[in-house]
């Protein structure tokens, strides 16, 4: 079945990339949708309903801590006052005019961990690993994936990699002060890693990369007094994709594409789909681009296992049982792009070409 697609809106947007390819999209319960991109030595901020009404300037502008270093996931406070930097030695969060407000000091992503530095706050080490952040949406805490190095935890609670202790933690800051409130500590080896927000306001869900280790999930919960936590991992390898406030389940796909699931809180399975084989039988597989278009609906893509670029590569699901309705087409002609699903029935494209960000609906 073919379903087909309706262009809403269409804005140029450099940079919109990274809001279908990566971590720049952030949503929050009763909140604007927002994308946060770098540019140069500085992020910015933009509410995507202004955005799509004609305001071109971003809604908040903060220089970025350290200038040479372009990874790590950031975050934005709710009433969007201040933004908080996961670096590659600290989390710092900076006022939209540039101020300080507290920096929290981890030990360095860098592969060679507890190595000597220059002293320069601004030196970048070799290596692509990196952690993230994110502000609760009550914007009183920030919930970071970090490197703590021996001095700064028990010795007994320690990993060996090229000859150095370090763990890697998921720690919750005060907001206000950035004083460590509580911590877990990791069984993991980051390349990277993205966090989640549950619309609930009080589940938080981390996803770590260790590229050919696998994925690991976690998802926990701060009360203000204690920190309750449950993870994934026994026998999966999972990338966490996406929530729906009007839905019971969170979504996830295989570290390969194999299959998309859907799974209660708890992490029982709920529902799951293989990907359609194309019409010559060659087996697809699911991008790590998928989410809840509705409560109803699932939306995913096959862009990199579909070589034919007239072949049907964006999907509707049915979000409960994730049953395939069928193939999107494009008024436009095919759409290789990912998709970043926004939750209201609505979804996002990028066309790299003239650097413009397409927001589609279903007929």
């Amino acid at each position: 079945m073919s379903i087909t697609a309706q262009l809403r809106d269409s804005v140029r947007l450099p940079g919109g990339d990274a809001l279908v390819n990566g971590f720049a999209f952030e949503s929050r319960r009763d909140g604007p949708r927002r994308a946060l991109l770098q540019n140069g030595h500085e992020l910015e901020v933009y509410d995507l309903s202004e955005v799509f009404a004609g305001e071109r300037a971003p809604a908040a502008v903060f220089p970025v801590p350290w200038p040479g270093w372009d990874r790590g996931v950031h975050s934005v406070c709710p009433d969007g006052s201040f933004a908080v930097f996961s670096g590659q030695r600290a989390v710092r969060a900076v006022s939209a005019g540039g101020e300080t407000l507290w920096e929290y000091r981890h030990g360095c992503w860098g592969p060679e961990i507890g190595h000597p530095h220059s002293g320069d706050e601004q030196e970048v080490c070799r290596g692509l690993e990196h952690g993230s952040c994110r502000v609760s949406d009550d914007g009183r805490f920030v919930w970071a994936h970090v490197v703590i190095e021996p001095e700064r935890q028990d010795l007994q609670e320690h990993q060996e990699y090229d000859g150095q202790d370090w763990q890697e933690y998921w720690v919750v800051l005060d907001a206000r002060y950035g004083r460590e409130v509580t911590r877990l500590p990791l069984d993991s080896a980051a390349s990277g890693s993205h966090h989640l927000s549950h619309p609930d306001g009080v589940h938080m869900g981390l996803c770590i990369g260790m590229g050919q280790d696998g994925i690991l999930l976690h998802w926990a919960r701060w009360d203000g007094e204690k920190l309750s936590a449950w993870d994934l991992n026994e026998g999966l390898d999972r990338i966490l994709m996406d929530v729906h406030a009007e839905h019971p389940g969170f979504l996830t796909v295989e570290h390969y594409g194999a299959d998309l699931r859907l799974h209660a809180l708890d992490g029982t399975v709920l529902a799951e789909a293989a990907p359609e084989p194309a019409d010559d039988e060659e087996p697809r597989s699911w991008d790590y681009a998928s989410g809840f278009l509705d409560a109803d609906t699932v939306i995913a893509t096959t862009v990199e296992s579909d070589e034919d670029p007239d072949g049907g590569r964006h999907w509707l699901l049915d979000a409960h049982t994730l049953e395939i309705r069928g193939a999107l087409t494009y008024p436009t002609g095919p759409v290789g792009s990912y998709v970043r699903p926004l939750g209201d029935g609505t979804w996002l494209t990028y066309d790299d070409r003239s650097e413009t960000l397409n927001r589609w609906q279903g007929a």
